[in-house]
């Protein structure tokens, strides 16, 4: 019924940029966090960012503030994560996720997309 469709992942050379969409549809997410995740082979799942539906407040892993921007698109029903200045140790699955506000964990997913940075 809800469905997160993440896009926008590939191959890129240090310090260039992507730009992942996450396209969300079966519910309103009004009352929804919004957040992308990465996990890198051999690592845990870390948390990156996340946008409250209504509010358009955001929140950022220190590890990409300043070179990462979330943002949405009501009209579209999709949540962008704007990557700059991308490095090496950024390559990782990129997940969309979401959450009620209410709710402690995300329980929606994508199904992920893959971004590659080289040296």
């Amino acid at each position: 019924q809800v469905q997160l469709v993440e896009s926008g992942g590939g191959l890129v050379q240090a310090g260039g940029s992507l730009r992942l969409s996450c396209a969300a549809s079966g519910r309103t997410f009004s009352h929804y966090y919004m957040g992308w995740f990465r996990q890198a082979p051999g690592k845990e799942r870390e948390f990156v960012a996340h946008i409250r539906w209504s509010f358009g407040s955001t929140y950022y892993a220190d590890s990409v503030k300043g070179r990462f921007t979330i943002s949405k698109d009501n009209a579209k029903n999709t949540v962008y994560l704007q990557m700059n200045s991308l490095k090496p140790e950024d390559t990782a699955v990129y997940y969309c996720a979401a959450r009620h506000y209410s709710d402690t964990s995300y329980d929606c997913w994508g199904q992920g997309t893959q971004v590659t940075v080289s040296s």
